[in-house]
């Protein structure tokens, strides 16, 4: 996703420098754009968009002899797009601030094609002027952005979002079995659903092009879901908010990912 989102940043003219642990094509982009490391990207950025698995990834990139709070940039903006428990995003916001930084925790939705196609929905925690003030790069990015609190805010909705995704990805997939094992053509099935209430972007998208197809190429893995079911349930236990199916799609995923 966070090729995607740099080329359309780059795209708009806001991509002044980028980074990856690994090496990336950036034959796509003007030679204007710098390859800096998190310390010389600091320098050299107002804004800086952090597009990695979690906030593991996001803290290496900030601590460390070159790490971005090496450089002193009073005012700059970070702004988070991982899906991470709300605990470590409030601990890294906490340091972004000690350093005069502002951070932005935004949960993203629309998967890796809506980040090529600039067609994100984004849901964001944080201030409010912070946010403005980062609108001409993620207008850049996204179609649609919601403000839903402070910090933690967006990754907290974040986490709620999935697990009612791919909580519905299951049942969808359960119900589908069974039409199949009762006789009814897959494609038919899904075509039904999609003509009755029980429709989603599961029976809408998923589906249709990326199981019937055939191609199997979702372009996401058994884990990252996994890994967020598994913050929902948790943050839910400790609002003690105790749900049935949040923990019972994170017991699911942590079987498939023990099987394999």
């Amino acid at each position: 996703m966070g090729l995607g989102i740099a080329r359309n940043l780059h795209r708009n003219r806001h991509l002044a420098a980028a980074w990856d642990v690994r090496a990336i094509d950036t034959s796509s982009f003007d030679p204007s754009v710098g390859w800096l490391r998190p310390r010389e990207l600091a320098a050299a950025c107002d804004i800086v968009l952090f597009v990695v698995p979690g906030s593991r990834d996001i803290e290496s990139c900030l601590r460390g002899g070159d790490g971005m709070l090496q450089v002193a940039r009073p005012g700059q903006i970070l702004i988070d797009l991982t899906t991470s428990h709300p605990d470590d995003t409030r601990r890294l916001a906490a340091l972004a601030a000690a350093h005069g930084r502002h951070y932005i925790d935004g949960g993203m939705t629309g998967g890796a094609a809506g980040a090529d196609a600039g067609r994100l929905a984004l849901m964001l925690g944080g201030e409010a002027e912070a946010i403005e003030r980062s609108r001409p790069a993620l207008d850049a990015i996204a179609t649609r952005i919601f403000h839903v609190g402070a910090s933690t805010a967006g990754h907290t909705m974040k986490l709620i979002h999935n697990m009612i995704l791919h909580t519905t990805f299951l049942a969808t997939s359960e119900g589908c079995r069974l039409a199949e094992r009762a006789g009814i053509d897959l494609g038919k099935a899904i075509e039904v659903l999609n003509n009755g209430n029980a429709r989603s972007f599961i029976t809408e998208q998923r589906f249709p092009n990326h199981i019937l197809s055939g191609k199997f190429d979702g372009r996401s893995r058994v884990s990252n879901l996994a890994k967020d079911l598994k913050m929902a349930a948790d943050i839910a236990a400790s609002m003690d908010a105790h749900g049935v199916y949040g923990p019972l799609t994170a017991a699911l995923l942590a079987r498939a990912m023990a099987t394999g």
